[in-house]
């Protein structure tokens, strides 16, 4: 017939246009016997927006539970249960949420009905606990200031360190004038006596014999802070860890604070180097008083260095101990610990004028290094003067 092609015996080849049926779903078995999936219906874009297709409900895929480790229940240890069951939904996440509840209900207290907290159960003989701790705590103060200081502690030692002041080492005093009734001021003072005596003694002079009776706070190293009994003792009756923060934190306060700028090398100078300082650190005091405006008071202490006059030392053994150097003695360490009992020497303590930095250089000048420098070899130069003056009115070290 003219105009039509014979597509053979094609019933779908005609000029009509007709929706072919899909074909029948066709299982193929591969090599191993196993089935393979059906193929995916794929819709054509050519259908009507108000044609329905039906497809199948995904099929449901059950969630196992996995852990990470898997160890038996009785690893866990006994303060934790068992963790969940297999088949849980949330897997890991919930694990860790049953452990964390495990532990929070073993160390949190147990809560009635009501939320409020059951009532602990009760030690076995408590009113001995209550009464052991009412002993301990009777000679300490229920408040303390910010930097350790207990006032009922410090009370407790006034006596000790009268003794020493002016019965054991007859302590004379010159220059209390020179410091302030009032106001923040840096005591910058020679360190000696291979125990840091010094420190306390200059702390009870003031608080004694000057007019306004200040509190001295001196700065003390970090192998004394942590000195077994000898640091906590320093910490209550007053002494602060010595850096740059706390010693502006109490400037700021308006406080005195007293700094040992010899640092270790003071105190543990040999016998034949007595009241010869050594080098002043980087000069921290005199940033210090630029940036806190705080007056510089130099200070001579006379008669601390031949209260353990120290032979030699040993510093490799002395790292078994966290300390820097084993001191070695005329007493010690061949005399045991009554080898550490200082001797009763005459001791001189000297307070020179103050000298103001900051009215002159300003806080600006903290950051300038050679200043810095310059500025505490003058300090020095001050204290090693006075120094000099006090050993020549000394005539014997036992007595002055």
């Amino acid at each position: 017939m003219a105009g039509k092609q014979i597509l053979g015996d094609d019933p779908f080849a005609s000029g009509e246009d007709k929706e072919a049926p899909p074909p029948p779903p066709v299982d193929v078995k591969g090599a191993a016997g196993e089935a393979k999936p059906r193929a995916k219906k794929v819709v054509p874009d050519s259908v009507a927006a108000d044609a329905t297709v039906e497809h199948a409900p995904p099929p449901q895929v059950q969630e196992t539970y996995s852990p990470v480790e898997t160890r038996p229940p009785s690893e866990y240890g006994p303060s934790i249960d068992r963790p969940p069951p297999a088949g849980h939904r949330h897997g890991l996440v919930d694990e860790v949420k049953h452990l964390e509840k495990s532990v929070r209900d073993r160390v949190l207290p147990a809560r009635a009905a009501d939320g409020r907290p059951e009532e602990r159960q009760k030690l076995p003989l408590e009113f001995v606990w209550n009464r052991w701790r009412k002993l301990a705590m009777r000679d300490r103060s229920d408040v303390v200031d910010e930097f350790g200081r207990d006032p009922n502690v410090a009370a407790r030692v006034d006596p000790l360190l009268e003794f020493l002041y002016k019965t054991y080492f007859r302590v004379e005093t010159r220059g209390l004038g020179h410091i302030p009734d009032e106001g923040r001021a840096l005591i910058v003072s020679n360190h000696s006596g291979t125990l840091p005596y010094d420190g306390a003694m200059i702390m009870h002079a003031v608080k004694e014999e000057h007019r306004a009776h200040r509190a001295v706070r001196p700065l003390v190293e970090d192998f004394v802070f942590h000195f077994p009994y000898l640091g906590t003792l320093m910490n209550r009756i007053g002494g602060v860890r010595a850096c740059q923060e706390n010693a502006e934190r109490l400037l700021t306060q308006d406080q005195l604070v007293a700094v040992f700028p010899e640092g270790i090398k003071g105190i543990g100078k040999l016998f034949k180097e007595r009241y010869q300082l050594q080098r002043f650190g980087r000069g921290g005091f005199v940033k210090l008083a630029l940036k806190c405006d705080a007056p510089i008071i130099p200070t001579a202490v006379v008669g601390a260095e031949e209260i353990h006059p120290m032979v030699t030392k040993v510093t490799w053994l002395a790292k078994s101990f966290g300390i820097p150097y084993i001191p070695v003695t005329p007493t010690f360490p061949f005399l045991g610990i009554a080898g550490l009992v200082p001797l009763p020497t005459k001791w001189y303590i000297a307070f020179g004028e103050p000298l103001y930095f900051n009215a002159e250089y300003g806080a600006d000048g903290a950051n300038d290094r050679i200043l810095v420098n310059k500025l505490a070899e003058q300090v020095r130069t001050r204290i090693q003067e006075m120094l000099d003056a006090l050993l020549k009115q000394r005539k014997s070290i036992l007595f002055g």
